[in-house]
């Protein structure tokens, strides 16, 4: 999902020096009837991240950022005006009425229930991940690598941890993330709801006003109290693994897409399912799932891979293909990529993902340790990257 303002994005904001990078936030007042938070992070560079209610992550180029930045610190129309004239070749009269359509771009996602948890202003979907960072957009934390289910870590990942964090130590982990400033934190596994104070965790991402999504096969979704137990934790979007002939599977599905949380659905393309792809997605389509994540085991299933691509944009789904899961150097955009062009991954540097145990690697299934989370300062762990 994309939020558009190309008519003059591109065309006020010549070089000039960025506003102070760093994090800034904003809280409407208690007498106001939309209550609502901002935070925003602004690079060295003027590009940033704008994360509203603590549930959506906007992506923002340095105009929008600088836009953010003004409606942040409540600047009136014509302070912005002023502003904006004052560093670049615009009106006054062109500025304002800019910043009143981001402005109320903004206000329209603030009221939107059921949103996407990344969205992006004027930025594609490859560029964040060639811009230098202070900081991660995302860290994928691997409470756990036990799953009863059958799509687990590798065996070798099981052996070399040896121990997984308490709860306590969970939460140091996130406080630091927060404080570095990385506005989005997914729980993921293994499977992650084998873990008893999943629910906690996820109400403490809530408390540092992080935003919050999990990775799981669904299994105790099936349960109502369960669910919502993780619902009114303040969880703001989830995947569910989808094994087809796994009638759970289906059951959790439904129970989930009935709820007002944001739902992607991600299926492993394999030898035993790849002629039932299409049914699947006819069947998902129906449901009226509108986010789908799509891998193979192999590249000897690319037509299957590329066929489910072509279904989904047919039907106007979304493909997710940046979250960890399953075989994810296998979706459809680093196939596609890789055909023209060296892929440029956002693993260590969109997103980091972190072990059981607290260490940091790039990307989930990488052998490269950059350090611990918990232990180690994190400038030491960034410069690795």
């Amino acid at each position: 999902m994309k939020a558009r303002m190309n008519h003059w994005t591109n065309k006020i904001f010549k070089p000039v020096k960025p506003l102070p990078s760093g994090m800034y936030h904003f809280q409407s007042p208690q007498e106001s009837i939309k209550q609502y938070r901002m935070h925003l992070r602004l690079e060295p560079d003027g590009v940033g991240l704008l994360v509203l209610n603590a549930s959506t992550v906007l992506h923002l180029n340095q105009s929008a950022a600088e836009y953010a930045f003004y409606l942040i610190q409540q600047k009136s129309l014509d302070e912005v005006g002023k502003l904006i004239h004052s560093r670049y070749r615009i009106s006054e009269d062109q500025a304002r009425k800019d910043f009143s359509e981001f402005s109320n771009q903004v206000g329209t996602l603030v009221e939107t229930h059921d949103l996407a948890p990344e969205l992006y202003i004027d930025l594609q979907r490859m560029d964040p991940y060639s811009v230098e960072l202070s900081a991660p957009y995302r860290l994928d934390c691997a409470l756990t690598y036990k799953s009863p289910s059958k799509e687990t870590a590798s065996s070798k990942d099981q052996i070399r941890i040896t121990r997984e964090l308490t709860t306590d130590e969970w939460k140091t982990l996130l406080k630091k993330a927060s404080i570095i400033g990385i506005p989005h934190v997914i729980f993921t596994g293994g499977e992650p709801t084998t873990r008893p104070d999943l629910a906690e965790l996820i109400a403490y991402t809530e408390e540092l006003e992080l935003v919050c999504g999990l990775i799981t096969d669904g299994n105790r979704l099936t349960d109502p109290p369960y669910l919502h137990s993780l619902l009114n934790a303040g969880l703001d979007h989830l995947m569910l693994l989808l094994d087809d002939e796994e009638s759970a599977d289906w059951e959790a599905l439904k129970d989930v897409l009935s709820e007002d949380i944001f739902t992607t659905v991600h299926i492993t393309i394999s030898k035993l399912n790849k002629n039932r792809i299409k049914d699947i997605l006819i069947k998902l389509a129906a449901l009226k799932v509108s986010s789908v994540s799509l891998s193979m085991e192999s590249i000897e299933l690319k037509s299957f891979l590329q066929e489910a691509q072509q279904f989904c944009q047919q039907k106007s789904i979304s493909l997710v293909w940046d979250l960890p899961v399953p075989f994810s150097d296998c979706h459809p955009i680093a196939v596609e990529i890789s055909e023209q062009k060296e892929y440029l991954s956002g693993a260590g540097r969109a997103w980091l993902y972190v072990e059981p145990d607290g260490d940091v690697l790039p990307d989930q299934g990488d052998t490269k340790k950059l350090g611990n989370f918990l232990t180690d300062d994190w400038n030491v762990i960034w410069k690795k990257v």
